[in-house]
């Protein structure tokens, strides 16, 4: 169908919502008009995300019921038992994330299929642990995580409180495909469904539920209880989900200084105070630095909108602030996290930690150290989360942490997400012991390279929007898997690996087998160990590009790092 024949498709509707309805009367722009209307949302195995508004590729209550619609398919045909065991629903802060919420939740009762809706905003880890906790077939988080404002998404979760597996991500995929019109899709009515039981909504007994495991994320109680009131931390949400529960699990963890960014408390969708609720982002941390200057914080911690992610700034030796990135931040946390059990006896002989193929090997040095393994998996926590249940099932390994270079660290697997939750707790607890010891978390953190070496890392994110996005990373993509790459910043290819076609190649032309699922990406590791990486992302029009180098000094990593990425620039120009 051409776009002009669905927008007068949505604009004709006779039962169209008021807010879509106004939107389409004062849209007039016919270049977003065609991208709002002539495709419809990507949705992938880690669900859909877009800007909101009117049209099949934008979020709205019609995306979201088409979503939702092909879940109730898939629980269908799990059967009864799969029905009755329904689905666990929680949201963020997001404009119309409520809405979306209650939607889904309709559309699964027009099928008979239960639901657990949350009354109020919640983390998306809470999410996860609510599956597990209700024995629900499935889960949904609306949310679109650390995008900007006008962006909202969808999330879905399979029993084991992951992100579904790849078999019944593929089925969930194929079945929203298969509706055709999101505008047909019918809802059940919510009083009714409220008054028999179908929805289901629930408060804080799941959140009980998790502060209670959350205890067992504290390594050393004794040291909390000696540092509780000397460890100096500034926290803020980002106007997210993290505000009560942050706040619960590091007062139940004994921390007594916690200062919050009151302006940044509040939950808003429309994130007032920063440009992106971003904790990535050196920008989103402004107002918690003001703060963090005037208490002479040791620590400010950032939650995203969903508390999956967390950021971190800490004060070095000179007193000033300083910006931590994802791979830094879970490696300071591996490093203690060993140290400490070691320390108490209680450190297992099978620990393994998991990371994924784009993060730091810095962590990989470190659980050597300790003689133990690092586990490397594709992109994507749902991968973690996979080992995590097979380590369960075959007594194999003791899993001891899991994260992503992108500021998703899991500690404990009551949780099979990211959980920012649970890391707030470690980092007081770590900046505790190296107050103790008299070091800032600078001097920590210098002290790891000394001791492992100088790592450094790069993630750079090229956008491709519009309808001829998607074609030009394709078109990207093959011209690097076809025509190779031989060399990069001055350093030669040993291994490339192609996640896509299931091979690695070594520099002398054999080939092996990897034993990764398929996966749309490639990875270049150089002679010296430095690698680069390229994916397009499942979730937005953009091609990620990452580098990671080792050496012997900061100077010497920055060198090769810009070297790397002039290269990597050219080839997807």
């Amino acid at each position: 169908m051409e776009w002009r024949e669905t927008y007068e498709l949505w604009q004709n509707f006779e039962d169209l919502d008021a807010n879509l309805k106004e939107e389409l009367a004062n849209n007039k722009d016919e270049e977003l008009l065609k991208d709002a209307f002539g495709a419809s949302l990507s949705f992938g195995t880690a669900g859909m995300r877009g800007v909101l508004g009117a049209g099949p590729n934008r979020m709205n209550i019609y995306t979201v019921r088409q979503a939702t619609e092909g879940l109730a398919t898939l629980i269908e045909q799990s059967g009864e038992e799969a029905k009755r065991r329904g689905v666990a629903i929680a949201y963020d802060s997001r404009h119309y994330s409520p809405e979306f919420a209650m939607e889904a939740a309709m559309v699964l009762g027009k099928h008979n299929i239960k639901s657990y809706v949350y009354e109020s905003l919640r983390p998306t880890p809470v999410l996860s642990f609510a599956v597990r906790h209700l024995n629900a077939f499935a889960g949904i988080m609306i949310t679109a995580s650390h995008n900007p404002a006008e962006y909202n998404g969808y999330k879905v979760y399979g029993a084991d409180g992951g992100q579904m597996p790849p078999e019944d991500a593929d089925n969930l995929t194929k079945f929203v495909r298969a509706v055709e019109n999101p505008l047909t899709v019918e809802v059940g009515d919510k009083t009714e469904l409220l008054g028999n039981g179908t929805i289901d909504i629930i408060g804080d007994r799941v959140d009980e539920a998790y502060l209670e495991e959350i205890k067992a994320v504290t390594v050393d109680q004794a040291l909390v209880n000696e540092m509780s009131d000397k460890v100096n931390i500034v926290f803020t949400p980002l106007h997210g989900t993290g505000m009560y529960l942050g706040m619960k699990a590091l007062e139940q963890a004994g921390f007594k200084s916690v200062h919050v960014v009151e302006e940044q408390a509040k939950a808003d969708g429309d994130f007032p105070t920063v440009a992106s609720p971003n904790p990535e982002s050196e920008e989103a941390f402004d107002l918690a630095e003001q703060l963090a200057r005037s208490v002479e914080a040791d620590i400010l911690l950032a939650t995203d909108p969903d508390a999956d992610r967390l950021g971190a700034m800490i004060r070095t030796a000179s007193g000033d602030y300083q910006l931590l990135t994802g791979n830094q931040i879970a490696s300071i946390m591996l490093d203690y996290i060993l140290n400490a059990r070691q320390a108490q006896g209680d450190l297992p002989a099978n620990g393994v930690a998991i990371k994924s193929m784009v993060s730091t090997n810095l962590a990989d040095a470190i659980v050597q150290s300790y003689g133990l393994e690092m586990v490397e998996v594709l992109t994507g926590f749902k991968f973690i989360a996979e080992k995590i249940q097979q380590y369960e099932e075959t007594g194999a390994h003791t899993f001891l942490m899991g994260f992503e270079e992108s500021y998703g660290y899991l500690i404990k697997p009551f949780v099979r997400d990211k959980d920012a939750i649970q890391a707030l707790v470690v980092l007081a607890e770590l900046t505790a012991y190296h107050k103790k010891h008299g070091r800032t978390l600078g001097d920590a953190l210098q002290a790891m390279y000394d001791k492992y070496g100088y790592f450094y890392e790069k993630t750079i994110s090229l956008s491709f929007p519009g309808l001829s996005g998607a074609e030009q990373m394709k078109q990207i993509m093959h011209t690097i898997r076809t025509e190779g790459i031989a060399d990069m910043g001055g350093l030669k290819v040993e291994t490339a690996a192609d996640y896509l076609a299931g091979s690695l190649t070594y520099a002398d032309g054999k080939e092996s087998k990897l034993t990764y699922p398929s996966s749309d990406a490639l990875k270049y590791v150089l002679e010296d160990g430095s690698w680069v990486a390229f994916r397009p992302s499942g979730t937005e029009p953009k091609i990620k590009l990452y580098l990671g180098v080792q050496g012997e000094s900061q100077a010497e990593v920055e060198a090769k790092a810009t070297k790397i990425e002039a290269d990597i620039r050219n080839l997807t120009k």
